[in-house]
């Protein structure tokens, strides 16, 4: 008796992981993938439309001849597909089979916010793309969603401060930190947060770990805006040198 295949089929639901880490789930069970695949999947994940085959092709497998990087994809896109269906694949173009991609998902969120969105948990926007994995098109994609994520979570903190929500706002705030320790504008509204949640102490040890971050890092002093800031919680003038 023939077995039965385990794998995916046409029409199961599929969600791709890719921030903190590569995961394919199929029918809400785990879809192991060999390495080759796992990249296809991911790069396909990364893109709404189908895309051309020879651009694929070329893009993953660009130290190749052309008939070689054409039966890298073939042979990628059958071990992806082994016993189901995860891509698509037509003559001239492939892409993901339907899906969920949280990477799409954030970046989607991500652009509400600069236009004004409902403020949303700074863990969706703050995932890192595909940590470990260092082809080119990652590093250009991982770059651009964690420029977009840095600049959506200080809108949405902008926007926290303005309501009052001093909590979130400094949520918000402290995850841009988090990510990038220099971002000086980020570190103002940590401060700005701070002092209308009535904790002047705790913006002023801020405003001093911010000021001592920057001359260690880059020899700069603090600029007006976050001088300004804190000087709100001292109540007057306040050092810029340690």
């Amino acid at each position: 008796m023939t077995a039965v295949s385990e794998g995916p089929t046409l029409g199961s639901p599929v969600r791709l992981r890719l921030l903190g880490g590569f995961e394919l789930t199929v029918d809400g069970r785990a879809w192991e993938l060999p390495p080759a695949a796992a990249r296809l999947v991911a790069f396909l994940g990364l893109h709404e439309r189908p895309l051309v085959r020879s651009h694929v092709a070329g893009v993953l497998w660009g130290d190749r001849t052309e008939d070689r990087a054409g039966a890298c994809l073939r042979s990628a896109i059958w071990r992806a597909n082994a016993g189901g269906h995860v891509i698509h694949a037509g003559r001239s173009r492939i892409g993901l089979a339907p899906s969920s991609v949280d990477a799409r998902e954030a970046a989607v969120a991500a652009h509400a916010q600069l236009v004004g969105g409902e403020p949303v948990a700074p863990e969706v926007l703050s995932g890192e793309l595909l940590p470990g994995w260092y082809d080119d098109w990652v590093v250009v994609e991982r770059e651009r969603l964690r420029q977009l994520s840095l600049e959506a979570m200080e809108q949405m903190a902008q926007t926290l401060l303005e309501a009052g929500q001093w909590r979130r706002a400094i949520e918000a705030a402290l995850a841009v930190v988090t990510i990038e320790p220099l971002r000086e504008s980020a570190h103002r509204m940590l401060v700005e947060a701070h002092v209308g949640a009535g904790n002047r102490a705790q913006a002023l040890r801020q405003f001093g770990r911010c000021r001592d971050l920057l001359a260690r890092e880059l020899g700069l002093a603090p600029g007006s805006a976050l001088v300004a800031a804190a000087a709100l919680a001292q109540g007057g003038p306040v050092a810029t040198t340690a």
